[in-house]
C-alpha cells in the first residue's frame, strides 16, 4: 500500500529540521515512544540504525529504523521494520513563499506475513490516520512546544 500526506507547520525550514533531526524530540511527537537506542553507524546519518519501541497499552511495538537517506534541509527517507510488516518512508521538506514549510511523506508498506496483509487491505485508513496523526502531533510541537509526552 501507498499513499502520501502533506502539512504545512508554521515555522521556517531550519526551524522545522532542527527540530525533526532530534531523537531526543521524537518523544514528544511521537506518541507512545518509549525509548530510541541507537544500534549503529553514525546517529542520524545514512546507514544508521535505531531501536524504537512503543508502549500502546496492551501492544508493545519494536521498530527498527534504518536510515536510507538523509539530505536535510530537503529530505530523509528511512525504513522500518517491525514484526509483519515494512514501511518504506520518504520525507521532503520545502520552503513555502509565506516562509513555512511543506512537509511531504511518502510510505509504502509491505506486509511480511499474512496477518498484516490481511491488516493492509481491510484497515488502510488506520495506517493513513497514524501517519497524519504523528505529523500533526510534530507540526504542535513544532509551533507551540506542545508535547505529546506531557499528555
Amino acid at each position: 500500500m501507498k499513499y502520501t500526506t502533506e502539512i504545512i507547520i508554521k515555522k521556517s525550514l531550519n526551524e522545522v529540521i532542527k527540530c525533526m533531526d532530534s531523537t531526543d524530540n521524537m518523544k514528544h511527537w511521537q506518541e507512545g515512544l518509549v525509548s530510541a537506542e541507537h544500534i549503529s553507524g553514525t546517529p542520524g546519518q545514512f546507514g544508521a540504525k535505531m531501536k524504537l519501541n512503543y508502549d500502546f497499552g496492551k501492544r508493545k511495538i519494536e521498530v527498527i529504523e534504518i536510515i536510507t537517506k538523509q539530505n536535510f534541509p530537503e529530505e530523509f527517507h528511512a525504513t522500518y521494520h517491525t514484526k509483519g510488516i515494512r514501511n518504506i518512508q520518504q520525507n521532503y521538506f520545502v520552503e513555502t513563499a509565506e516562509g513555512h514549510t511543506k512537509w511531504t511523506c511518502k510510505n509504502e508498506y509491505q506486509p511480511t506475513n499474512f496477518a498484516m496483509n490481511a491488516m493492509l487491505f481491510f484497515m488502510p485508513r488506520a495506517f493513513k490516520k497514524q501517519t497524519k496523526t504523528y505529523m500533526t502531533n510534530f507540526k504542535n510541537f513544532a509551533e507551540n512546544g506542545a508535547s505529546v509526552a506531557n499528555a
